[in-house]
């Protein structure tokens, strides 16, 4: 009877584990998120890291739409910021309050990390522009979306025709 009852234990609590922990599939995240930078403190235990903590600003595609967001995070990982047009894959934990993003493992080949940030949705869209990051209206920016067939949600990761001109 005892044994049985340890067994019992074990599975459930392998099974909570296994509930719990975060997909790692692409196809499991709709939506994308472009982190434009942030600023993050890591902590070490013997040398190695252990989890890093801070706050940033990225821009969240969703359902054809696009608004920016601010953000603070507490991941396993360092966090990195997206390189060119470059966006990770995101869904929401609690809509508009936490989103999980699912980020690579640099230097290994399809291994992938999730980092819960939690998030302030804005009503504009932030900008990199030659003078810095800015913001503008959703709608300027999603004319600007569709004149160079950017699309990340839909596998339109680099803009057409964009040359050496910004977002204006």
């Amino acid at each position: 009877m005892r044994v049985s009852q340890v067994l019992c234990a074990c599975l459930f609590l392998g099974l909570t584990v296994a509930l719990s922990a975060e997909s790692k599939n692409p196809a499991d995240y709709p939506l994308r998120v472009h982190i434009f930078g942030h600023n993050e403190t890591t902590f070490y235990h013997n040398r190695y890291p252990e989890e890093s903590r801070g706050e940033g600003r990225a821009d969240l595609f969703e359902n054809g739409n696009v608004r920016g967001v601010d953000f603070n995070f507490d991941c396993s990982r360092r966090l990195k910021n997206s390189f060119g047009f470059e966006t990770y894959p995101a869904k929401w934990k609690k809509p508009h309050q936490e989103l999980t993003v699912l980020l690579p493992v640099f230097g290994q080949n399809n291994a992938f990390f999730t980092c819960d940030l939690h998030t302030q949705v804005r009503e504009d869209v932030y900008v990199l522009r030659h003078n810095g990051l800015t913001s503008e209206p959703p709608a300027k920016f999603k004319t600007w979306m569709t004149k160079h067939a950017y699309d990340p949600e839909h596998g339109k990761n680099v803009p057409a025709n964009t040359g050496a001109e910004s977002t204006q």
